[in-house]
C-alpha cells in the first residue's frame, strides 16, 4: 500500500516536473527523501502562511514564513518572513494576522516570494500543521506562476499529533485539541502570539521535534512513518 503511495507521488511529481517552468523546474531537480530516512536525517522546511481565508481558489496568501529543520537541529538563520503584494483586501482576516492593506501594498511580487519559498524548500520535506492548506496555496500559485503543481513530500504535525492522542480504545480527539498551541501545551512548550506567518512556522517546528522525540521513544521513526499518508 505504502509503496503503491510513494510510487503514485513520484509519478505526479514526474508530470509537474515535464511541465514546470523557472525555479519550479530548478526546484524539481532536487532529490526525495527515501522513504526508510531515519527521522534524524531529514531536513524539513516548517512553512506558515498567512490568507485572506481557506479557499486556494478564491482566497489570497498575505505572508509566509518559513524555517528549516536538519535533523534534530532548527537553523534559525534560515528563517525568513515574507509579506506579500497580494493585490486583495485584507478584509476580516486582518483581526487574526494584524496585516493591514498598507503592508500588504508594499510587500513583494508573489512571484519573488514563491521563488524564494522554491529555494528553500528544494530538497527538504514541507512540513505544517495541517499541512494541505500550505500545499494548496502553494501549488495553485505555482500553477499560476510556473506552469504546474508542486508535488513535493510532506509531514503534518496535526496528524502526527492526531496520532499520538488517538493510540488507545476509542480515543478520537476532540477538535480543539488539534489545535497547535493546544498540540503544544503537551510537551509545556512556551505559548507565543498566534498568527504571524514566521512564529507559527517556528511553533511547528519545536513540536515536530517534540512530537518526533516522543514517538521514537516507542519506535524508531523514518520518513515512512512520519509522512503525511
Amino acid at each position: 500500500m505504502l509503496d503503491a503511495l510513494f510510487g503514485g507521488q513520484e509519478r505526479r511529481r514526474n508530470r509537474a516536473r515535464a511541465k514546470a517552468q523557472g525555479p519550479l523546474k530548478d526546484f524539481y531537480a532536487g532529490a526525495w527523501p527515501e522513504p526508510e530516512t531515519p527521522a534524524s536525517e531529514l531536513t524539513l522546511l516548517a512553512i506558515d502562511l498567512e490568507t485572506t481565508g481557506l479557499d486556494p481558489v478564491s482566497d489570497q496568501t498575505l505572508s509566509a514564513g518559513f524555517v528549516p529543520i536538519d535533523g534534530p537541529d532548527i537553523v534559525l538563520g534560515g528563517a525568513r518572513h515574507l509579506v506579500i503584494r497580494a493585490g486583495a483586501e485584507v478584509g476580516q482576516s486582518a483581526v487574526l494576522h494584524h496585516l493591514t492593506d498598507d503592508m500588504v501594498a508594499s510587500g513583494a511580487p508573489m512571484v519573488d516570494v514563491l521563488t524564494e519559498i522554491l529555494d528553500a524548500l528544494r530538497g527538504r520535506i514541507l512540513l505544517a500543521h495541517f499541512v494541505t492548506i500550505e500545499e494548496q496555496f502553494l501549488s495553485r500559485a505555482c500553477e499560476s506562476h510556473f506552469g504546474a503543481p508542486l508535488v513535493v513530500p510532506r509531514i503534518d504535525t496535526l496528524a502526527l499529533h492526531r496520532r499520538l492522542l488517538s493510540q488507545g480504545f476509542d480515543d478520537e480527539p476532540r477538535g480543539n485539541e488539534l489545535r497547535l498551541w493546544n498540540a503544544r501545551q503537551r510537551y509545556g512548550l512556551p505559548a507565543y502570539a498566534a498568527h504571524e506567518a514566521l512564529t507559527d512556522a517556528l511553533a511547528c517546528a519545536e513540536l515536530y521535534l517534540a512530537q518526533v522525540a516522543e514517538l521514537s521513544s516507542l519506535k524508531s521513526q523514518t520518513y515512512r512513518s512520519l509522512r503525511v499518508e
